[in-house]
């Protein structure tokens, strides 16, 4: 054991030339790609994530409509609310925003038609339409199926974040639909 705390190794040599060629009877664990082959496509290694806990957040409006920023906060992807899409019944038509239309926060900006009412679609943001889920033209009742995720209605380049903020989060919607 003196003996091998006496050795100095270069900085430069690896342990592994080092182990074999000192002490043969030492063995090192293979290298990490041996261990862990990739299982993930090599340009996922390098992406970092940088996001806003605000930006995560799904906001909603007293109208049952909700909004979700993208991750610069720029654009929202807009929809109605779980309780809406409940209360609603079987949606049998939507109609969808026109692109590029401009729009102030509380402006209609569609239509969802079901077999029980029918309801105006507002936006809960100042902005600029520029997208529109077109699978809710063919298939209206992806809303009912997940009114918070796939049976989303339109984008828009949100014009003043601000806004976003003022809306309600989940905690305070939910009091709000409990009401």
């Amino acid at each position: 054991m003196a003996a091998i705390a006496r050795l100095r190794v270069p900085l430069v040599a690896s342990a592994r030339s080092f182990s074999s060629q000192t002490c043969p009877h030492v063995r090192l664990a293979p290298p990490l790609q041996a261990r862990f082959p990739r299982t993930f496509p090599a340009s996922s290694v390098a992406r970092t994530f940088r996001t806003s806990i605000a930006f995560q957040e799904k906001k909603y409006t007293r109208e049952h409509e909700w909004i979700e920023l993208s991750e610069d906060g720029k654009t929202g992807t807009i929809g109605v609310s779980v309780y809406a899409a409940k209360n609603l019944g079987d949606v049998v038509f939507v109609e969808l925003p026109t692109l590029d239309m401009e729009v102030a926060a509380g402006d209609s900006i569609g239509a969802v038609e079901s077999v029980k009412s029918a309801s105006d679609i507002m936006t809960p943001v100042s902005g600029k339409i520029v997208g529109a889920n077109d699978v809710l033209q063919e298939k209206p009742g992806t809303i009912n199926k997940g009114p918070e995720s796939e049976g989303w209605i339109a984008k828009i380049e949100v014009k003043d974040p601000e806004e976003f903020k003022e809306l309600m989060d989940e905690d305070a919607y939910g009091k709000f639909v409990a009401e």
